[in-house]
Formats: C-alpha cells, structure tokens, sequence
C-alpha cells in the first residue's frame, strides 16, 4: 500500500496514517507497531512515529498477513443476545471455557464463534482468541463482548481499560457482608502459597469492586456487583476476602468453609444443593453498558439469570428465607 503526502505542512508520520481512516490500520498503537517493525517507510527507509512528513513523500506500508487461525471450528449452540455488524454480545453458559490453552484445545467459546462467524472475527491481536476481548472463568456464566473486525477490537480495549464499559454481576454469597452497600479496594496478584490462585497481597494491581446485598437470607445473600477493575478472578477473591466467599466456589472456600455457616440440621441440604443442582460458583455477568464504539448509541443488554442460579433462589427462599 502506498500514500502520497500532499500536505504544505509538515505533520507527524503517526497521526497522518490514523487519519487516513485505513481499515487494516485500525489505531495509533498498531500504526506505531508498524513503524517499529519497519513495516511502514517514507521513501523507502526506515523511520519513527514522530518522523515529519513532507510534501511528496512516499510512504509505503507493507501490511502483515492475517494471523493463521489454528482453531477448529465446531457447532457448539449459542446464545446471542444482541449483535450488529461490528459486535455481539454472547450469553456463555456456566463450564464453557473461553478460549484454547492449559490443555485445552476444542469445545471451547473461541472454537463455537469459528464455526458461526468463519472470518467475520477479529484476527490481529490473537491467532487463538477471535473475537474475543475480555473473559470470563469457566464457571461463570453471563454477557461476553466479542469484536467482528480489528479496529473494533482496539477501540473496545482501550474502552475496558478506560473504564468505560459497565460491568454488573450478581453473586450469591456464603455469609452476608457487614455492609449492605460497599466498596471492597485492595491489591490483587498471584497467591504465593499456590501459584494457580489470586489473593489479596501487599504488591498486586489495585483491584476496586462495588457491592449491594439484593437480598438477604438466613446465612447467605444475593448480591448485585459491579466491577471498576477486572482483576483475574477479582470478585471471587475479594469476596473470600471479606469472608462471605461465593456460594459453590471450591477454588477460594471449601464445603467445609460452607457447611460451618448452617445450623447442623441444614448441613445435608446443603450438600445435596452442591453435589446435585448448583455445581460451580453462584457468579453471573448480568449486564452491559457501554456506548457503541462505532456508533455512540448507548447499548444496554442483560443475559437471562440461568437455570442453576435460579433454582438455587428458590432453594434459599424456601429454606433460608429471613421473616
């Protein structure tokens, strides 16, 4: 590809290209990854983003081939619950890993989307991830964001780290917290005692998550969340943290941690709930907000509460109900 300044005046390299409204070239990051790279010259050689332009100068841009997606695709149902041309929110279902790794190569969210959007997906940024730009554990279920193209792609991560996408949550917790309404602020990084795991520590990133109890019961609550960060496993460690840990996660609590909260005489419900019917942690992505990083229109979507999350109210209402 080959552009031609035109311009009088002399302006930085960078911010012509991001002008220019290239689809390929679609942020100021990826233009200045080419630069680096060497991908992009001015009359053929070699320059850096701040490099001024000058009448005539030949810029040459010599795009990289797309990533090689090593994904099989496979039929795995999904549910959408709303999408245009340049996004689609999907309701992943509790156990549904995201994407390939640890082991992990088929029957994955990334190996569904292959199979029902082909090349309708975004590449550049992770040959093994299409689409996808932020995840969810396993066992949560709930809303995922996914990019049909790379530049939305890039605008929807930069609006994450910016904090500008709304994520809501609702929880059921082992224990009611002190507070009803509060702000639960600390660092997280990995767990020193067991590397698999997240904790609380002195030197993690900051980690900020906002609580309300929904509904209290005797021994448990439901909680709506929502997250200002989005630490890895954030809401099921600061939660631990406060010592109300999420109801059915056997990462950061224990059956036993669970059964010490109920009267002797409730112990066994409890595990016939566990063992039978709510079999990962009670964690829902309930809903999105965000405006549309295309066309600014407000997007306001909720996933339906699942079956498991469900039954498990009822089961508290009928046996944990607070009079």
């Amino acid at each position: 590809m080959k552009l031609v300044y035109k311009n009088k005046d002399q302006e930085r390299i960078d911010k012509y290209i991001s002008r220019q409204d290239i689809k390929e070239l679609y942020s100021r990051s990826y233009i200045d990854k080419l630069i680096k790279n060497r991908s992009i010259k001015v009359n053929e050689e070699a320059i850096k983003k701040n490099y001024l332009l000058s009448y005539d100068d030949i810029i040459t841009i010599d795009l990289p081939a797309p990533l090689k997606k090593d994904i099989e695709p496979q039929n795995i149902p999904l549910e959408i619950i709303w999408e245009d041309d340049d996004v689609v929110l999907v309701n992943k279902p509790a156990g549904l890993v995201i994407h390939p790794g640890a082991g992990v190569q088929k029957g994955t969210l990334a190996n569904a989307l292959m199979f029902h959007y082909q090349n309708n997906l975004s590449a550049k940024h992770d040959a093994l991830r299409p689409g996808i730009v932020h995840r969810l554990d396993k066992d949560t279920s709930g809303l995922v964001i996914v990019a049909k193209n790379d530049k939305v792609h890039s605008l929807l991560t930069s609006m994450f780290q910016n904090r500008e996408i709304k994520k809501t949550y609702l929880a059921l917790t082992i224990g009611i917290p002190v507070k009803p309404e509060n702000t639960i602020k600390t660092r997280i990084g990995r767990s020193k005692r067991d590397r698999v795991k997240m904790a609380v520590t002195d030197v993690g990133k900051e980690a900020v998550t906002h609580y309300k109890i929904i509904k209290q019961f005797d021994f448990f609550s439901l909680v709506e969340i929502e997250l200002q960060t989005g630490r890895t496993h954030q809401i099921r460690v600061h939660f631990s943290h406060i010592n109300c840990p999420i109801l059915g996660d056997r990462t950061y609590s224990t059956l036993k941690r669970t059964l010490n909260i109920v009267p002797f005489h409730y112990q066994k419900k409890v595990k016939y709930l566990l063992a039978n019917h709510l079999k990962r942690q009670a964690l829902h992505a309930y809903k999105l907000e965000f405006k549309h990083p295309v066309t600014n229109e407000l997007i306001s979507q909720k996933a339906p509460i699942p079956e498991d999350f469900n039954y498990t109210l009822d089961w508290l209402n009928k046996y944990f109900i607070t009079e």
